[in-house]
């Protein structure tokens, strides 16, 4: 039997504003295995985002232990940290990010130019999975929301990567066009044995999942 992809143990987070310290994670221990799709949800404020980014690498927390395949997170050097994530980690926000002057195709092409690995075919594969086939030259302007959403998710399975992490990742969508974001994300990685990590506000969505975790004041219910 597999251990679990990714442990997280003792995760404490906290924050100064002013004088106050703010307590966002408090203790949090839990584990993901592979393949599978895990949904954080909770009210704005409880700390899910937080604890998505500590997870994924992006936010060292105060005290506690993260562990993806086997390795401690936040032990080596930044230009490793950037590697692994770059390598075995996706990851698809709320706002898109993409950068407005380049296309569709230029987009999902960037995290595999990182790497050293972009090629133009699998960018267009990504962008044809996500039904897109027909806007890869077109930028970020010229699509709607559900589109660009689409290029990112494009772009966060372009590298390959063993893990999706996605962040309110129909936040900015209307619920039509965000339940259809939500059927792509679910049937892409479970088509391709991706483990999937989503943060939501949305209680609905967050029963869509293999598994739901509710996160309450910095702690797991």
């Amino acid at each position: 039997m597999q251990p679990p992809q990714l442990i997280a143990r003792d995760i404490y987070q906290s924050f100064r504003m002013g004088a106050r310290r703010i307590e966002v994670l408090r203790g949090i221990s839990m584990e993901v295995e592979r393949n599978e799709a895990v949904f954080l949800s909770g009210a704005s404020g409880a700390g899910k985002t937080t604890l998505l980014y500590t997870l994924a690498g992006l936010e060292r927390p105060e005290s506690g232990t993260v562990e993806f395949e086997g390795r401690r997170l936040y032990c080596g050097g930044s230009s490793a940290e950037a590697r692994l994530r770059n390598k075995k980690m996706g990851f698809v926000f709320q706002g898109y990010f993409l950068l407005p002057e380049l296309t569709a195709l230029e987009n999902v092409l960037l995290p595999g130019m990182i790497g050293h690995r972009a090629t133009r075919q699998r960018a267009e594969q990504s962008l044809a999975a996500v039904g897109l086939a027909d806007r890869v030259h077109h930028l970020p302007a010229e699509l709607s929301g559900g589109e660009q959403q689409r290029v990112a998710i494009a772009r966060a399975l372009t590298n390959d990567p063993d893990i999706i992490f996605a962040d309110e990742p129909t936040g900015n969508l209307d619920s039509k066009t965000g339940d259809a974001i939500m059927d792509l994300l679910l049937d892409l990685t479970r088509a391709r044995n991706k483990t999937l990590l989503v943060v939501t506000h949305d209680a609905r969505l967050a029963a869509r999942g293999d598994r739901q975790l509710h996160i309450k004041d910095g702690m797991l219910q």
